[in-house]
C-alpha cells in the first residue's frame, strides 16, 4: 500500500523517527522500510512532517505493521522513558509506579535488557548520577546514533540520548581537515563523528572512565588515527594546543563560562566556538554572548552565526547553544 513517507539517509533514521514521534505524525500502522541507503518512515500528515524535519516526503509502498504489545497497552497510560542501547531509563519518584512501568517495558515488544530509574541528579566534576536498577544487572551498553556506535556505562559516565539531534546539527558543520577541540568530550559523541568527517579531533575529559570509552569508541568506529583522547583538566591541557583549533566544543552548560579564557587560548586565527548555556527564557542568549565577548575581545572579532534553543531545561529555563565565530584582529 502506498503511504506518505519521510525519506532520510539510513544513519539519520532513528533520530528522525524520534522527531516525528515527538511531533505526533509518525504512522505506527505501517512498517519503516530501507532501500539503497535510504530509510522511509511512514507519516500520518505529510505537511506537518515536512515542517518538523528537513527531508523529502514521498509516497512509497509500506507493509502494514503487525500489532505489537506496547507498554501503554499493558499499563493503560503512556509512560515516559528513554532508550540507550538496550537500556531503558525512566524517571519516577514513586517506587511502586517505577516497578510497574519496568515490568510493562520488559513484557512489551521493546528490545530491553535493563531498566533503570534515576536516583539522583548529575553530580560532581565527573558528571555521573546514581541509578536504581529495576530489571537486569548490566549498566553497560552500546548506543547507536547517526551511524556511529558508542560503548558506555551509565553508572560511570555521563551520556544523554536526548541530545542526538543537537550533536548532529553541530557535527554537520564540520569540514574535512579541520582541527577540533572538544573541551568536555565524554565518551565521544561529538569527537567520533567529527573525526569521521575527516577532521583532526582532540577530546579532553576529567573522567578516566569516559576517556577510556572515548578511546574504545574511536577504535570501534575506525577513526582512532584522527582522535587524541586526553584525561585531565582542560585548563592544564590547553597550553599544548594554544592557537591550534579551528573549532571548539564547550558542552558544559552549567559552567562553560568558567572556561572561556581557555577556549580563546585554544582558538586559531579563525575559530568557531559552540558554547552551551542554561539561561532564563526571557534572555537565553545575552549572558552567554556577553561572557564570550568579555573573554575574546579585543583580540578577536566576535560574530554570532547561530542562536539555537536546544531544549527546555526547567520551568522558565532553556538549554541553548551559541555558535560564534572568532576572527583574530591582528592576523
Amino acid at each position: 500500500m502506498s503511504v506518505p513517507c519521510v525519506c532520510v539517509p539510513r544513519e539519520a533514521g532513528e533520530a528522525t523517527r524520534r522527531e516525528l514521534a515527538a511531533a505526533g505524525v509518525l504512522d505506527n500502522d505501517h512498517e519503516i522500510t530501507v532501500a539503497e541507503g535510504s530509510i522511509y518512515i511512514p507519516v500520518t500528515d505529510p505537511t506537518a512532517a515536512a515542517e518538523h524535519v528537513d527531508a523529502d516526503v514521498v509516497r512509497r509502498d509500506a507493509p502494514a505493521r503487525e500489532a505489537q504489545v506496547t507498554p501503554a497497552d499493558l499499563l493503560g497510560f503512556e509512560p515516559s522513558y528513554e532508550r540507550l542501547g538496550d537500556i531503558v531509563i525512566i524517571d519516577e519518584d514513586d517506587d511502586e509506579r517505577a516497578r510497574e512501568i519496568a515490568a510493562a517495558l520488559v513484557e512489551s515488544a521493546l528490545p530491553v535488557e535493563t531498566v533503570v530509574n534515576r536516583a539522583s541528579k548529575v553530580k560532581g566534576e565527573l558528571r555521573v548520577r546514581d541509578w536504581d536498577v529495576l530489571v537486569g544487572a548490566e549498566t553497560e551498553t552500546v548506543h547507536r546514533e547517526y551511524g556511529h556506535a558508542f560503548a558506555l556505562d551509565i553508572a560511570r559516565v555521563y551520556f544523554s540520548p536526548r541530545l542526538a539531534t543537537e550533536r548532529h546539527r553541530v557535527v554537520s558543520q564540520v569540514q574535512a581537515g579541520e582541527r577540533v577541540f572538544d573541551m568536555f568530550a565524554g565518551v565521544g559523541p561529538f569527537v567520533v563523528p567529527m573525526a569521521a568527517s575527516s577532521a583532526e579531533v582532540v577530546g579532553v575529559d576529567l573522567n578516566p572512565d569516559a576517556v577510556a570509552y572515548l578511546r574504545e569508541n574511536a577504535r570501534r568506529n575506525g577513526v582512532e588515527e584522527r582522535v587524541t583522547a586526553i584525561e585531565g583538566d582542560v585548563r592544564d591541557v590547553a597550553a599544548d594546543y594554544e592557537g591550534w583549533a579551528t573549532r571548539v566544543v564547550m558542552n558544559l552548560p552549567h559552567s562553560a563560562d568558567d572556561f572561556l579564557e581557555t577556549a580563546v587560548a585554544l582558538a586559531g586565527d579563525e575559530c568557531v566556538v559552540h558554547y552551551y548555556d542554561i539561561q532564563h527564557e526571557d534572555d537565553p542568549f545575552g549572558p552567554g554572548l556577553d561572557a564570550i565577548r568579555a573573554a575574546a575581545e579585543p583580540a578577536y572579532d566576535v560574530t554570532v552565526e547561530t542562536e539555537h534553543v536546544v531544549r527546555s531545561y526547567a520551568p522558565h529555563e532553556v538549554n541553548v547553544c551559541l555558535d560564534v565565530r572568532l576572527v583574530r584582529r591582528d592576523r
